[in-house]
């Protein structure tokens, strides 16, 4: 067996149905920027050749890379920003500074800054909106090429209720969007997605030509918004009156279907939910920025109702949402559902995280889990990362208990490092907390903590 690679340390990966496999003390073999064997290090050490080092991660968690559903790398720098709901934030904040990426050197400032973020927070797949300009686009995939990151992003469409720096017209907008598609989408790691901002800033006319497009590139993605704020769903109903919901607006132009995913998605009737389950749309679950701008409490248990389930991953949303930390996300996703007098589970909600998104993302034969044949895009979560959380962790009486204490307690302080198509791309460096004790169940075998790479 050729080996490039070998990761030691607690393994933990899901099922198609979210059961999860873990290994107290396992291997992963990487070879071709792809997982060639996964097992316990017991059996797996006698295939490793000599010349291979092996990076023991120790009781640190070794995990797919999180996948983040809906984020918009433009805003990065408006996150954290004072006092609004969606529309009124849209115009103070959002569009001032996406007008900034009409300039080529600014898109590529951002882009860099943006990966360094996504990969220090321990993200290797993302759905990414760009802005309404090409050099914003090209910028975005430039960057991720350059990365060897599995990226879908797409240039906003948009041509009416925006700033003139940001509308385009239905003519160019459509063909920007084939350009830029037929030029990056993919184009190694690359995929495109069509992107109207949302159908207040399209008029029908725009939309339709975005569902030609879909229909003339069956396999492209489309990514838009859907019923995140109520004042935006009474805006929407007047502006398409003859539609019999918001996303009617949508299925109407061609754009609901597989490999659309729709952001927020929090009021939505039975009857669109049903719409989303009868297309295989999927729908992105965004809690941090539904809390921070006051938008609802997503049903997540209701979406996913067995009798017609919905394909479900979470979005960080920057920058209306609060982080790039999927770790915090998930905390925030618990709270949401306990409004809701439901539970999320961490089991379910690490789930949600890798191979759940991967599959609302049609990525799942390739992306989400640690298997032979998938990409090595893999993060590695460190129970220690701070006093509080090795004092919480040492306290854990099994996986589960561990997971919630890191999606409760975690942010990027517990990503100890990052691989992308095998390759270490984030190294957060060497912590020294005392040993937890042997009763967890953490191997004690020797952890290294020099690195291999440059």
């Amino acid at each position: 067996m050729t080996v490039s690679r070998a990761l030691r340390g607690r393994l933990l990966s899901f099922a198609d149905d979210g059961t999860p496999s873990h290994v107290s003390d396992g291997i992963v073999m990487i070879s071709g920027g792809k997982i060639t064997a996964i097992g316990p290090a017991s059996d797996m050490l006698a295939a490793i050749g000599p010349d291979v080092a092996i990076e023991n991660h120790g009781e640190r968690l070794i995990m797919p890379g999180f996948i983040d559903t809906h984020i918009h790398y433009p805003q990065t720098g408006i996150i954290a920003s004072y006092g609004a709901q969606l529309i009124d934030w849209l115009n103070r904040y959002t569009f001032p500074e996406e007008t900034r990426f009409s300039d080529p050197a600014h898109a590529e400032t951002e882009s860099r800054f943006f990966f360094d973020e996504m990969l220090r927070n321990g993200t290797t797949t993302a759905m990414v909106y760009c802005t309404s300009h090409p050099a914003s686009v090209e910028a975005f995939f430039a960057e991720s090429e350059r990365r060897g990151t599995c990226m879908i992003a797409g240039k906003v469409m948009m041509d009416r209720n925006a700033p003139a720096g940001l509308t385009d017209d239905v003519e160019s907008s459509a063909r920007d969007s084939e350009d830029l598609l037929r030029r990056w989408h993919g184009n190694g790691r690359q995929l495109y997605a069509i992107t109207p901002r949302f159908a207040i800033t399209s008029t029908p006319a725009q939309l339709a030509l975005a569902g030609e497009l879909c229909r003339t590139y069956p396999d492209v993605y489309v990514q838009t918004h859907l019923s995140e704020n109520l004042n935006e769903i009474d805006w929407v109903r007047s502006l398409f009156p003859d539609r019999a919901n918001y996303l009617d607006v949508y299925a109407h132009a061609g754009l609901a279907g597989a490999r659309a995913v729709f952001g927020h998605g929090i009021h939505l009737s039975e009857a669109e939910l049903c719409t989303c389950h009868e297309t295989g749309a999927a729908l992105s679950h965004c809690p941090t920025s539904n809390l921070f701008l006051g938008s609802g409490l997503f049903r997540l248990f209701d979406v996913m109702d067995p009798r017609r389930p919905v394909r479900v991953g979470l979005g960080t949303d920057v920058g209306a949402g609060t982080s790039l930390s999927q770790l915090r996300t998930l905390g925030e996703a618990y709270k949401v559902a306990a409004l809701r007098s439901t539970r999320l589970s961490a089991i379910h909600a690490f789930y949600l995280a890798t191979l759940g998104g991967a599959r609302s993302l049609y990525l799942d034969d390739r992306i989400g889990r640690l298997a032979a044949g998938y990409a090595a895009d893999i993060a590695v979560l460190d129970p220690r990362a701070t006093p509080l959380l090795s004092d919480r962790t040492a306290r854990c009486t099994g996986i589960e208990d561990l997971l919630f204490v890191l999606m409760t307690l975690g942010d990027d302080r517990a990503v100890r490092a990052t691989y992308v198509a095998g390759q270490r791309v984030h190294d957060r460096g060497t912590f020294h907390y005392p040993p937890i004790p042997a009763t967890i169940g953490y191997p004690q075998s020797q952890e290294t903590d020099d690195a291999s790479d440059p």
